[in-house]
């Protein structure tokens, strides 16, 4: 499974790419699998205000079923003006 990382989640984790192994990815079937994997593997990510976490193009709840196959980022949260 491959995470694609943006902003200030690509600095945390230090590339702008998380492949993660079969071991690993298996026994995560959701986005808050996903969510609770990373944040456990990365406690930084646990600071941030939000963590959007989009699959397939598309934001997607915690509930939403992910495969190995899914293009999978996470979305940090972003400020304008």
């Amino acid at each position: 499974m491959t995470v694609l990382l943006f902003g200030i989640t690509k600095d945390i984790v230090g590339s702008g790419t998380l492949s993660l192994a079969a071991n690993q990815s298996e026994s995560i079937q959701t986005v808050a699998e996903l969510r609770s994997f990373l944040k456990g593997k990365f406690p930084k990510l646990g600071g941030l205000s939000s963590l959007a976490i989009a699959v397939n193009s598309s934001y997607a709840p915690d509930e939403t079923k992910i495969t190995e196959t899914d293009e999978i980022a996470l979305i940090p949260p972003v400020s304008g003006g």
